[in-house]
């Protein structure tokens, strides 16, 4: 079963939305993931089960989509004054917040429930424009700046794989040597 796509951003709908990822997030703080069951998310979020099923189609489905919103980041990367110290920063801070035991599970998540890739889109658009706006303001300040996908080729894309198939060894020497790498000597 296919979710189907919210009608109108606001309204009845995003209440909805908000208080089954409310439920859904207080639950596995509360119980853990292997007690989770949609009439359970249902009852705590004052919906039916079927509004979720029709909604999500299941719970793994219900699962990504909360990890793809918990994935979305809080706020703009921080200016550290150059685009080697902004784009380290932001890498170290990526790879913290990833390779953490909760970042990981949401991209697992995020993925195994997935079945049209559209939640991954979603969180390689997050990253895309934290970088977006890192490089956009390295370019402001008259740095010569790498393309978007140059970074998620360089930095993202090596950090996601090491997060998720080879964790071991990560720490945040590998993640300012991908962007030492990526920045290297810049013509």
């Amino acid at each position: 079963m296919q979710r189907k796509p919210m009608a109108r951003p606001g309204g009845r709908s995003a209440r909805v939305q908000e208080s089954v990822h409310r439920a859904v997030r207080d639950l596995l703080a509360q119980s853990g993931r292997d007690k989770l069951t949609v009439p359970l998310v249902a009852a705590r979020a004052g919906v039916t089960p079927s509004t979720v099923y029709r909604r999500w189609g299941d719970l793994q489905e219900l699962l990504s989509d909360v990890a793809v919103e918990r994935l979305r980041p809080e706020a703009p990367p921080e200016d550290h004054g150059t685009l080697a110290a902004d784009l380290a920063a932001w890498a170290e801070q990526f790879l913290d917040e990833m390779a953490a035991p909760a970042g990981r599970a949401y991209l697992r998540d995020a993925l195994l429930g997935d079945p049209d890739g559209s939640n991954a889109g979603r969180c390689s658009a997050y990253a895309a424009e934290q970088v977006d706006a890192i490089t956009s303001r390295a370019t402001a300040r008259g740095e010569d700046a790498p393309a978007t996908e140059a970074v998620m080729d360089a930095v993202v894309a090596p950090l996601i794989y090491r997060i998720l198939f080879r964790p071991d060894g990560l720490d945040a020497p590998y993640a300012r040597g991908l962007v030492a790498r990526l920045l290297g000597p810049r013509r």
